[in-house]
């Protein structure tokens, strides 16, 4: 009878994450924007059928599963392989994007909801997946969700042109280019479509300092995590801190853990990091029907004039410290 009750909103999800998924190939735009897009027009000039409530409603459940996989892709090979300066170089922004990223969109811009935090994230780690992974443990609503990563994958895109231009502009050496995208640059993808851009070396550089960066993503979502449940709680004991500490980022932690301990093949990762891309689309959909635009024009354009002062100050001060130091 449970099953039952599900499969219709089952469905329904894979139907249009598999429609954004080829209309994101066909087009070449990000699939997890495409298919916030097409849930949000299903949910607002459609609805979600009564009989397909119950199966949306587990959108919920991927998303937290597909962050539990996405400990698989946390390689802690790649942040000792980095070298020592790199690995400085990669603690000391990704520290310096979220502070500063809280601190222009709280003090500048007066954005006191969750929405500065997704920013911090998507900008300081890995792009949409932080944004996903921390707006869980902050609770985030879907619209803020929506915003922040669409904000995120804008920049994606511009940061993408723009980057290897600079880099010939600047005269920067392929691993001087290749550190300075990984650090500063929000996004796996785009990192390394940019240093391969450049050139063969940078491509290389680009992609482990980028990965490098990647490993600090339970860190900083276990950090958010116990932030918001002391605000939310009177008595921050180490009881009532478990009780609200999101259980799933126990298994993102045991997966990254397995993953690193050598025990699964490259073919058994790759299928786990398709399944959590697949994951991510589903809970995405499910997300996008809970959307109403109105709620989101109430930001404006505050979230994209955040990052883009973040970042103007972020790429600036990774591409001095890269001079300095490499």
């Amino acid at each position: 009878m449970g099953l039952r009750q599900h499969l219709p909103g089952l469905v329904t999800l894979l139907a249009v994450a598999l429609l954004a998924r080829g209309l994101a190939a066909l087009l070449g735009v990000n699939d997890l924007v495409l298919a916030i897009v097409l849930g949000v027009l299903l949910g607002n000039l459609l609805g979600v059928p009564a009989w397909a409530v119950r199966g949306v409603e587990n959108h919920k459940l991927f998303l937290e599963t597909g962050i539990v996989l996405l400990g698989a892709s946390i390689a802690i090979e790649e942040l000792i392989g980095a070298g020592s300066r790199v690995i400085a170089l990669v603690v000391g922004t990704v520290a310096f994007s979220l502070l500063l990223v809280e601190g222009i969109a709280r003090g500048a811009f007066g954005l006191r909801d969750r929405t500065a935090s997704l920013l911090a994230a998507g900008t300081s780690i890995c792009g949409v997946s932080a944004v996903a992974a921390v707006g869980q443990v902050v609770d985030a609503r879907s619209d803020q969700l929506t915003y922040a990563a669409a904000t995120i994958v804008l920049f994606d895109a511009i940061t993408l042109v723009v980057y290897p231009v600079l880099g010939d502009l600047l005269g920067l050496s392929g691993r001087e280019f290749g550190v300075w995208a990984g650090l500063s640059m929000f996004s796996t993808g785009p990192v390394a479509a940019a240093g391969f851009a450049h050139s063969a070396e940078a491509g290389q550089w680009a992609t482990v300092t980028k990965l490098a960066r990647n490993t600090l993503l339970g860190a900083v979502v276990v950090a958010y995590s116990i932030g918001y449940a002391t605000k939310r709680a009177n008595d921050p004991g180490v009881k009532r801190l478990w009780l609200q500490f999101p259980k799933f980022l126990v298994g993102f932690l045991l997966v990254a853990a397995i993953a690193n301990a050598g025990v699964l093949t490259a073919d058994s990762l790759a299928a786990i990091g398709r399944t959590s891309d697949w994951l991510f689309v589903l809970a995405f959909v499910g997300l996008g029907t809970e959307i109403r635009p109105g709620r989101m024009r109430e930001s404006g354009l505050t979230p994209i004039a955040i990052v883009l002062s973040a970042f103007c100050l972020i790429s600036l001060v990774t591409l001095l410290a890269v001079r300095a130091v490499l």
